[in-house]
């Protein structure tokens, strides 16, 4: 394809040229997998293997704005433009999850897992048993809809290994998912799904050089939120103004400067190291009860559609006797008729003419089948559904009340003991309900069929038909049933979810009774039993909430601003870079920095950041990409004086502009370049290359917290102008265009060209990565 380049061995293996129907906006590689995940512009998510076989495309209907893959490659987190973040299955692309933690667009993904199994005192490794699989059977799932289609419910689709793979964090290492969005807000997720923390880059604290000082971001725009692999620090890169406080927008200039641009921001997440052990035990629990609580509330969904449909079709046939009785002129209702029937009195004409032409025996039996098939599958659901599903939450709710006791280890996580117990008694009066519901819907079926087998007696001996295989009635279930339930219905009061006229109306002595039994442990509700079944699962899934609202809130709070690094200005509005702007963070084991002999089973990680200058903001050397490193890799090590980081600044050729950048291996930057100026007779085409950082002269820079120094400008004395004879350069006859996709785990890069075309190159020789691709 590259005849020109035939007499010498290229650097770097093009594997594949294929043509895409769509340019793609996002690519990201499976860390473990040899799978690219791409977005397309009409925001359609294409899964392909390495020899570009497609597995599926999804489209989530809506624009989507960032991608990540979760660490052990089982599932894609993918950020929308209404800020919902969802989960789908890498699998099959089924949807897992659908979080809504944000408002606006979501613009960055991070999901890392700890580098660091937890061990005990004895370096013995340390994992939390879930001991709920002990004691009871798998937890159920999410119950059918009749004629609802798969996944139509919007949490979770149909595969209950899916279910099961997502909510089993106790099988995972602990990781934690990072998602920032538009408005500059951050938030923290264990195993993707239990929120643990969120800020908002508007609201830090900012420290500065002079002693107690420190200042805001004012119109902060997050670029990308990269968490270190120790889970101790977060790095973020965004845009804004630095402002001291008390600083009056209203009184500024529109345009200040040198103090508006790009910054680097390092968030304190300590606390996730320091208690990763009791977060994950947190989270495992509270994941599962998220889970089993959307199983309750979908079964009461399921529940209240089928029985609604049940007695409409009994309203419905009825309701036309009502109409025959007034339209003959008799002033009496339809109980009062068929209870002169059933004390053996003449039938009236409407009620013989209802009988036998209007409902006659089939559709007697047919309405009969369609309350009795109702009450059995509500039976069912309850008691393959929501029953269950409350049993397991009320012991997982014991567990985390038993360990919300331990305030030694879990007050620090915002555990609350009075909390856990107000929730772990919500569970209890729940299955109180549940109980009581299955009794108030066996004796209305029981009713139901006694009222029927009479009423079809009825007909027969209307239509003088034998009646003697017929099954027997009871007359007292009959009066009870035309007295209290023909125009009440008890069944679909309990699962009414309205405040509004339907509290249970209960005896006063039983009222009594439970008080009494709260003086010896029992509810401290005392009016649990006036409320619906319905509405005692709001106040459950109420106490949740607040009770993981502690958590939420302790460990937010826990998470502050202790560095910032000012890049570069945008000495305009116009040069102010869109949320495509190339720049990539990564973090690298560092085998250079000695580890103390008590810290030897942890490892030691080393920062960097490379990003694209924007022209406007470095006029003397334009066309420059920069990297930094050490920006935090001391603020965690036993070396306390990290008084300076290292960085560099490189200025792209002339005839040469960069398109992307990614960080590779061990600090190696890939380069993406577009020819501005035709070097040939051939159209303008691009390159890409690899850049080492040994061979950069990197210069110490001092740590200064001041709202003008931006340390672009501080570089512009050691420009380093860009080695393009350096071997590890590829031509390529084509101009390209963002994304930039490189997979250090795979050592592979996919290059988007700008006509629709995607390059697979292999950026380091390896058998075992031809043999894959083959």
């Amino acid at each position: 394809m590259e005849t020109d380049e035939a007499d010498r061995v290229l650097p770097f293996q093009l594997q594949f040229d294929k043509p895409i129907a769509s340019q793609v906006k996002i690519a990201e590689w499976n860390p473990e997998k040899d799978l690219l995940a791409m977005v397309t512009e009409d925001s359609k998510i294409l899964l392909h293997r390495f020899n570009w076989q497609r597995l599926w495309t999804i489209s989530p209907g809506r624009s989507i704005k960032s991608l990540c893959w979760r660490p052990d490659g089982k599932v894609i987190a993918v950020g929308l433009e209404d800020g919902t973040v969802l989960l789908h299955d890498v699998e099959n692309g089924k949807l897992l999850r659908s979080l809504n933690s944000h408002a606006v667009a979501v613009v960055s993904l991070n999901w890392v897992e700890d580098c660091q199994l937890i061990t005990d005192k004895n370096e013995n490794l340390s994992t939390y048993e879930d001991r709920t699989s002990r004691i009871f059977p798998p937890a159920p799932t999410v119950p059918r809809m009749p004629g609802l289609v798969s996944g139509d419910t919007g949490f979770i689709d149909d595969s209950e290994d899916s279910f099961t793979e997502l909510s089993n964090s106790s099988q995972q290492r602990f990781n934690i998912l990072c998602s920032g969005d538009r408005d500059g807000s951050i938030c923290f997720s264990i195993f993707g799904i239990f929120p643990i923390g969120k800020i908002n880059i508007h609201k830090l604290h900012i420290p500065l050089q002079d002693a107690g000082a420190s200042c805001h971001l004012l119109n902060a725009e997050i670029y990308k939120v990269a968490l270190s692999k120790d889970l101790c620090r977060l790095i973020v890169m965004c845009s804004g103004e630095l402002v001291r406080p008390g600083h009056d927008p209203r009184n500024r200039k529109i345009t200040v400067q040198g103090v508006h641009g790009m910054h680097s921001l390092v968030l304190d997440t300590s606390i996730f190291r320091k208690r990763k052990s009791e977060l994950h035990q947190v989270a495992q629990q509270a994941s599962n009860i998220g889970e089993l609580t959307e199983v309750i509330r979908a079964s009461l969904s399921v529940m209240n559609k089928q029985w609604s449909d049940a007695m409409h079709t009994f309203q419905e046939k009825f309701h036309s006797l009502s109409t025959l009785i007034v339209n003959h002129g008799l002033d009496s209702s339809p109980q009062e008729e068929f209870l002169s029937i059933l004390g053996g009195a003449r039938t009236s004409p409407p009620v013989h003419q209802f009988l036998v032409n209007s409902l006659g025996e089939v559709g007697a039996k047919r309405v009969s089948k369609a309350v009795s098939g109702a009450g059995s599958e509500l039976q069912l659901i309850i008691l393959d559904h929501l029953q269950p599903a409350a049993e397991i939450i009320g012991f997982r709710m014991g567990e985390l009340l038993g360990i919300s006791r331990w305030r030694a280890r879990f007050q620090d996580v915002g555990l609350d003991e009075k909390l856990m117990h107000n929730a772990t008694e919500k569970v209890g009066t729940l299955l109180v309900q549940v109980e009581r519901f299955m009794r108030v819907l066996s004796t209305v079926l029981q009713q139901f069929s006694n009222f029927f087998n009479w009423l079809i007696r009825c007909i027969k001996l209307l239509m003088s038909e034998p009646s003697d295989q017929l099954l027997p009635y009871s007359s007292e279930l009959v009066v009870i049933f035309l007295k209290f339930l023909y125009n009440q219905d008890p069944v679909k009061k309990l699962l009414e979810a309205s405040e509004n006229d339907n509290n249970i109306e209960i005896d006063s002595e039983l009222v009594e009774r439970v008080r009494e039994l709260a003086l010896f442990g029992g509810f401290s509700d005392c009016e649990f039993l006036r409320r619906t079944l319905c509405l005692e699962f709001q106040q459950m899934e109420s106490s949740f909430k607040e009770a993981f609202l502690m958590p939420f809130s302790t460990i937010s709070k826990k998470i502050l601003c202790e560095d910032m690094l000012s890049l570069f200005s945008f000495l305009s509005s116009s040069s102010c870079p869109s949320s495509c702007v190339p720049l990539s963070v990564s973090y690298y084991e560092d085998s250079c920095e000695p580890v103390p002999a008590d810290l030897s089973c942890q490892q030691k990680f080393i920062d960097y950041i490379s990003f694209k200058v924007p022209d406007d903001s470095f006029a003397d050397n334009a066309n420059c990409v920069g990297i930094i490193r050490g920006f935090i890799h001391d603020q965690s090590g036993s070396n306390k004086d990290y008084s300076s980081f290292e960085a560099v600044l490189i200025s792209i050729p002339v005839g040469f502009q960069c398109v992307d950048l990614s960080l590779y291996k061990d600090g190696q930057t890939v380069l993406l370049l577009n020819e501005t100026i035709s070097t040939s007779e051939c159209s303008v085409g691009s390159c890409m290359m690899v850049v080492e950082p040994d061979d950069l002269p990197f210069v110490s820079m001092p740590r200064s917290h001041c709202l003008d120094n931006w340390k672009v400008l501080q570089l512009k004395d050691y420009v380093v102008p860009l080695q393009m004879e350096n071997e590890k350069v590829r031509n390529i006859p084509h101009p390209v265009v963002r994304p930039l996709a490189v997979s250090a785990s795979r050592g592979v890069a996919c290059v988007f060209a700008a006509r629709k075309r995607a390059l697979v190159y292999i950026l380091e020789e390896d058998e075992d990565e031809a043999s894959d691709a083959e």
